[in-house]
């Protein structure tokens, strides 16, 4: 039977979220192409038909995802989002959660094409920071983005380092604690909590 190009499309989508998921899971290293069309319900020989190599789905996957992170946090303020971002549920569901979180540490060891993803992934996220923050003051625009990206780096790197750590480990709860209270008290009040 042959397939439309509206369900080759749908099917190349569900295999570009499948990968996105484990990938975050497992990282780029930990999921071959057979496993992965497995998860997604495909044949191993269907893969080089919406694919040229695993790499293109690696950079496909990953743009996809942190693009999903953007709209997953769209409608939240940047002390919500921090507290979102750097909790334990964040922790404990690498697969559902931040792309930058789970791969960054594999990306680095990748091509110069997948980084080119996670730098236009960061960008993204740095600008949507930037548009929530409110400083309740006039703070110039360099200095807005350098508060996101020491925000960011912050946050991305309490969940690396809490994920390292066992699961029941006191260590693991102590970083989110500690990173995510030093990083709300960093944030100025909101113009509408200042007197």
């Amino acid at each position: 039977m042959r397939v439309t190009k509206a369900q080759a499309q749908a099917n190349r989508e569900h295999i570009v979220e499948t990968a996105s998921v484990l990938f975050r899971e497992r990282g780029f290293d930990g999921v071959g192409v057979a496993d992965l069309m497995a998860a997604a319900g495909f044949t191993h020989g269907g893969f080089y038909k919406h694919f040229g190599s695993k790499a293109d789905l690696m950079a496909e996957a990953a743009a996809s995802s942190l693009a999903q992170s953007l709209t997953d946090s769209a409608d939240i303020d940047v002390p919500a989002f921090v507290n979102l971002y750097v909790s334990r549920n964040h922790r404990d569901a690498p697969g559902g959660g931040c792309t930058l979180a789970a791969l960054c540490g594999d990306a680095a060891r990748q091509s110069p094409e997948l980084k080119v993803t996670f730098a236009s992934g960061i960008e993204n996220m740095l600008a949507a920071l930037e548009s929530r923050y409110e400083t309740g003051q006039d703070v110039a625009q360099e200095e807005v983005r350098a508060k996101m990206l020491d925000m960011l780096a912050h946050a991305v790197g309490a969940i690396m380092l809490s994920r390292a750590c066992p699961d029941d480990s006191a260590l693991a709860d102590e970083i989110l604690e500690i990173c995510r209270a030093r990083i709300i008290t960093s944030l100025p009040p909101s113009p509408a909590q200042q007197p």
